[in-house]
């Protein structure tokens, strides 16, 4: 991969990623300007909560939950995943008509591919969900990543090449710890900068750091690796042994001390997209959805409280 990658453009990235991280490049962590007051981030809620519904109830429960914005991921349909390489440009436009409809806005989309041999192949089913995310509103792509060692370089190959043709559509494309290669914030790091290219950025989710090392890696420590390189985040808590539908604020992830790491390494605005929640037998999880909201902006309310 690192062969295969154009000098020039890699020195670039660097130097935006250096651009990113100003105000506290070269200070110790404590001694950086603090950044600025939590304004422009922006709450919104994935369909996953309630993907046992169709895609409507599942917009539903996001609107009636008090959200405005809305994340496409997963719900009861043609496939499980909603925005697909097979969904067609007028389905994806289709989602975006349904999210307007309930006065929300798309702010992420996951629509990972299925990796194989042939960079071509990768970016033929890329390029499928770039339109498709376009089509449906939506300013940003999540993708999951390959677990495997044998396919990875084609993946990423795939990703360098689509990441021109997704900014001029204006959509960013993104990677969360997922598992595999790309478990940790370090890990992370490492393919965003074999990638090389400023419109692929990293979507932090604090409850997989936890899930994929079986709760032994703090995502607060994890936090602290990935500087300058997140733009936008799925918010998840975590209950051991190994679950993570959990309403945010009531599991294991101290989202005060996650928050103030990532905000201290550049990340002070953006979309907060609260993936999961609790569900099950007697459980409203519109109401969890919605105690999710308060708890982020109870959160965010206390940080830009002057000390």
């Amino acid at each position: 991969m690192e062969n295969a990658m154009n000098l020039s453009n890699r020195r670039s990235f660097l130097q935006q990623i250096a651009v990113a991280a100003a105000g506290s490049a070269g200070l110790p962590r404590t001694l950086a300007a603090d950044p600025p007051p939590p304004r422009d981030y922006a709450i919104g809620c994935y369909t996953r909560p309630w993907d046992q519904l169709e895609l409507g109830a599942a917009l539903d429960g996001i609107a009636e939950a008090g959200y405005r914005y809305a994340g496409i991921m997963t719900a009861k349909g043609k496939s499980w995943v909603i925005i697909t390489p097979e969904t067609t440009v007028e389905e994806a436009a289709k989602v975006g008509d349904e999210v307007r409809q309930r006065g929300l806005k798309t702010s992420s989309v996951y629509g990972d591919f299925k990796p194989t041999s042939a960079v071509a192949d990768g970016v033929k089913a890329l390029t499928r969900l770039i339109d498709n995310a376009a089509a449906c509103g939506s300013p940003d792509l999540l993708l999951g990543g390959t677990g495997d060692p044998a396919l990875s370089d084609a993946y990423y190959k795939a990703v360098a090449e689509c990441c021109d043709l997704a900014a001029a559509k204006k959509v960013r494309l993104t990677i969360k710890p997922h598992g595999g290669l790309n478990a940790t914030g370090p890990q992370c790091r490492r393919i965003i900068e074999q990638v090389g290219h400023p419109n692929f950025r990293l979507w932090y989710d604090a409850g997989n750091i936890f899930y994929y090392s079986d709760g032994a890696l703090d995502p607060v420590a994890d936090a602290a690796t990935v500087d300058g390189l997140v733009a936008g985040m799925s918010v998840k808590d975590f209950l051991p042994p190994k679950e993570v539908m959990v309403t945010p604020g009531t599991g294991r992830v101290d989202f005060p001390k996650v928050f103030a790491t990532l905000r201290a390494g550049g990340f002070t605005r953006g979309p907060l997209v609260v993936e999961c929640t609790a569900r099950g037998d007697g459980l409203d999880v519109t109401a969890e959805a919605r105690k999710a909201r308060e708890f982020l902006e109870g959160l965010l309310a206390g940080m830009a409280r002057p000390r």
